[in-house]
């Protein structure tokens, strides 16, 4: 948990761009010009401060010698790549078709219904994912990457109901 503390720390940090430039430059020091570095840069970025910043893009564009649109473009087709700080506790649903066959959208109606999609003080944030292979735990919700199924709709409740009195007591 202090790790995930540390990187939203960093990651509040990452949008104050003129005192994070110096420590960003540092990070990407040895790119070499071209766009073939830039997933790479940019999964080194968000593992470093949790999300990679809008705010960083034309720093990147000039590292990389490309345009802030192929930056930019990069940032939105890839889905694992986060362009806003991370919540401490992320909660995924599967949408693949064993998971929606065997009722993954009831789980997530009914997480939602307790937790709404995501809160503001990044405490809570839920986020649809695609298949990674774990059907047969379907239907499944995963809490920081950690897989929880297969479960019924009144586990996911509870499962729901623990985490907001875990919110509200500050864990």
């Amino acid at each position: 948990m202090a790790e995930k503390s540390l990187q939203i720390r960093k990651a509040h940090h990452l949008n104050e761009s003129a005192k994070a430039q110096p420590e960003l430059e540092a990070l990407i020091a040895d790119v070499k010009p071209g766009n073939t570095d830039l997933l790479a840069v940019l999964h080194r970025i968000q593992e470093a401060y949790g999300y990679v910043s809008p705010q960083v893009v034309p720093l990147l564009a000039a590292k990389l010698r490309t345009t802030p649109a192929m930056v930019f473009g990069a940032m939105s087709f890839y889905s694992e790549i986060r362009t806003e700080p991370p919540p401490r506790t992320t909660i995924s649903w599967c949408s693949g078709p064993a998971c929606r066959l065997k009722g993954s959208e009831n789980i997530r109606r009914a997480v939602e219904s307790i937790l709404g999609e995501s809160t503001p003080d990044l405490a809570l944030g839920l986020r649809l994912v695609q298949c990674d292979g774990t059907c047969a735990q379907a239907p499944l919700l995963r809490l920081n990457g950690r897989t929880r199924g297969p479960l019924t709709v009144a586990e996911a409740i509870r499962l729901a109901r623990e985490l907001r009195e875990a919110r509200g007591n500050g864990r």
